[in-house]
């Protein structure tokens, strides 16, 4: 082989490389503009969800079934050890006793139990399951003093005068102690206050989600957010009662009224439509996932257990709503 053979060959060698490295590097571009859905989620400060964490025990005879992304148990389910499912499982074998381990209590929890709360566990009303067993961490109780005060002003109103009335008074309301599944599987108490119509709704239903291993990121009272429905919904809170004062009573909301829960709102948020045919998310950052064609965990639909659950108890469903949407919300009449 001559010299210029060698140099012709040397030359289509640097321009091939030359083209792979071009092509490497707009590939390396692609992928870095690329917003998936996980990396959308991570900008706003919100991580995509992770799978399921298994249920344990076996599922409830009452519990609807083919639930799907949020409900352990599919195709993407971490499992967890057998010594873990057993430590985190509500017991079934007829005792009332606690499975939760002692850590720090939810304000709700200590302010009902504090010194002139004490009253409130003569008056606790402890949950059963369908064989009539009781099940110690879910249960309801009235309010106490210290938890009226508490929320007075905040998700409560401060009411204006004698003759001033609320649409509901505090003695309506309850207080509902639960379990559930966090994000990274690990078994969380839960607190809602609740219209004394749906207080036991609520606790079969969120039983009913925890022997599911359904997640909900957090479960506490607006007040922890000030009230603010909005910075509640930004943190993924589950929550249930907020008055939102200076309304006519006649015309309060559900939520008002204690009728009406959001669960997992930052994945299922409201969207309001205008007559030019734009919509308003709500809340704002959680835009990508007003849109319901994307499979993704922790969207509520009509195939989700939450959603099978609540319906079964009588609650309508704000996703079924002609002139506006509300994937988190469901609600119900007295």
């Amino acid at each position: 082989m001559n010299q210029i053979d060698k140099n012709q060959i040397l030359r289509m060698v640097l321009i091939l490389l030359a083209i792979i490295g071009v092509v490497g590097v707009a590939s390396c571009f692609r992928k870095k503009s690329a917003v998936t859905l996980d990396e959308y989620a991570r900008q706003r400060g919100k991580p995509y969800p992770a799978a399921s964490v298994e249920a344990p025990g076996s599922p409830s005879d009452a519990a609807p079934t083919d639930a799907k992304s949020n409900v352990a148990g599919t195709t993407d389910t971490v499992h967890r050890s057998e010594t873990d499912s057993q430590q985190a499982a509500p017991s079934d074998s007829g005792s009332a006793q606690s499975v939760f381990p002692a850590v720090p209590a939810l304000t709700g929890a200590l302010l009902n139990g504090g010194n002139d709360g004490q009253a409130m566990l003569g008056e606790r009303l402890t949950y059963r399951n369908t064989s009539g067993e009781a099940i110690a961490d879910f249960y309801i109780e009235p309010l106490s003093a210290a938890l009226q005060r508490y929320i007075t002003g905040v998700s409560y109103p401060v009411l204006a005068g004698a003759d001033a009335t609320p649409g509901i008074t505090p003695d309506e309301l309850r207080y509902v102690h639960i379990l559930h599944y966090d994000f990274e599987g690990e078994v969380r108490e839960g607190e809602l206050i609740c219209n004394q119509v749906i207080a036991y709704d609520l606790a079969d239903i969120f039983y009913e989600l925890y022997r599911n291993g359904y997640q909900l990121e957090k479960v506490l009272l607006v007040d922890e957010y000030g009230g603010d429905t909005t910075a509640s919904a930004e943190d993924n809170n589950t929550f249930c009662f907020n008055y939102q004062a200076d309304e006519d009573p006649s015309a309060l909301s559900k939520h008002a009224l204690g009728l009406a829960i959001d669960i997992n709102p930052y994945y299922n948020p409201s969207i309001t439509y205008d007559k030019q045919g734009g919509m308003e998310v709500s809340p704002g950052s959680a835009a990508l996932y007003a849109d319901r064609s994307i499979e993704f965990p922790y969207k509520i639909d009509e195939n989700d257990l939450c959603y099978k659950l609540f319906v079964k108890h009588g609650f309508t469903w704000g996703g079924n709503w002609n002139s506006a949407k509300d994937y988190r919300h469901f609600q119900k009449s007295p």
